[in-house]
């Protein structure tokens, strides 16, 4: 099979880093309480936002090591290829 297989391990390494960072912003997800102050709601708020915002970065992430994964898969050339030569122009 033909792989290259730095570029399938860098794009492995992302998707596992990915996903344990999802996994770990999923599960620090701020919540409120009852009877919050409005500036106790607005930090709510920013929290809240910021986190998504991380996740969809992280998301970015995984998806650019998915297609590293997919890229490596067709990356290497072949043995019996022939080489490509530059044809130099005649002047």
């Amino acid at each position: 099979m033909l792989v290259d297989k730095k570029i399938f391990a860098v794009g492995i390494s992302m998707l596992i880093i990915g996903t344990v960072i999802m996994i770990n912003l999923s599960l620090t997800m701020p919540t409120g309480h009852v009877g919050m102050t409005n500036e106790e709601v607005i930090d709510l708020m920013m929290r809240q936002k910021e986190n998504q915002d991380k996740n969809t970065l992280v998301g970015i992430l995984i998806g650019i090591g998915f297609m590293l994964i997919l890229i490596s898969f067709g990356a290497r050339r072949r043995k019996g290829s022939p080489k490509k030569e530059e044809k130099k122009p005649i002047t």
